[in-house]
């Protein structure tokens, strides 16, 4: 059964974490199912702006499963471990936190609902992936500072003050707020939505973390590609490989 759902509709692919009765933990299946949505949202020629977001209102998700942590988190996320250049929104309700607050922060627009509560506990915790450190470059430096040291939290209202969300609307109203403003982005020049995605990327400063999740992603692109594949075989067989750039 899958954990992560994808819907289209008018141009706006739904991603949908679906484990609502375990407050949509991160899991390996989650991860793993995460990131091929992001693969089939980056195929389609329809789908134009995803909306990220979760069943129930009681978490966007709790965040990685403690007993078994999916370390290759980076890999779901979108601007880090995967390239995504369309815009993505991200939908919030109840709790957010760990890996679901660094989903947030690497979307380009946030809806959270009134209930949403962020924090980021791994110094609580002992551990730590460090991709959550390019949040210093999206909300202001001594609140992400605060969150990330102290392991606390700020409400919604909070994070809409301080730019973590866009908009803070009654739970119950975040997904077709979401929707509306998906609908206003799909309309407009998929080129130009695009190109300025892109530039915004190269101006915002990367951590270590993000720098090396897009390294690791590159490199995973060659050594999964056809022509490694050729290059192998022709080695085994003592032949010259015949590349053909994919």
């Amino acid at each position: 059964m899958s954990e992560v759902l994808y819907e289209s509709r008018n141009g706006v692919a739904e991603i949908t974490i679906d484990r609502a009765d375990k407050y949509n933990v991160l899991t390996h299946e989650v991860i793993a199912e995460l990131r091929l949505a992001w693969e089939r949202f980056n195929a389609s020629a329809d789908d134009r702006v995803a909306i990220l977001k979760a069943t129930g209102s009681k978490a966007f998700t709790a965040g990685a499963n403690l007993r078994d942590i999916p370390h290759d988190l980076w890999r779901a996320i979108p601007g880090a471990g995967i390239a995504v250049d369309k815009p993505v929104i991200a939908v919030t309700a109840g709790l957010v936190v760990g890996g679901g607050l660094v989903l947030v922060q690497f979307a380009d627009l946030a809806i959270a609902a009134d209930n949403s509560v962020f924090s980021y506990p791994e110094a609580k915790v002992g551990f730590s992936g460090g991709l959550i450190s390019s949040l210093a470059a999206r909300i202001p430096h001594k609140v992400a500072m605060e969150l990330l040291l102290v392991g606390g939290s700020i409400d919604a209202r909070r994070a809409y003050e301080v730019g973590l969300v866009n908009r803070v609307v009654p739970v119950g109203e975040e997904l077709e707020t979401a929707r509306a403003l998906a609908a206003q982005i799909a309309i407009n020049a998929p080129l130009v939505l695009r190109l300025l995605k892109r530039f915004v990327g190269e101006t915002l400063p990367k951590g270590p973390t993000e720098a090396a999740a897009h390294a690791r992603a590159a490199i995973e692109t060659i050594n999964t590609s056809a022509d490694f594949a050729e290059g192998i075989a022709a080695f085994v067989d003592k032949r010259l490989p015949l590349f053909s750039g994919r």
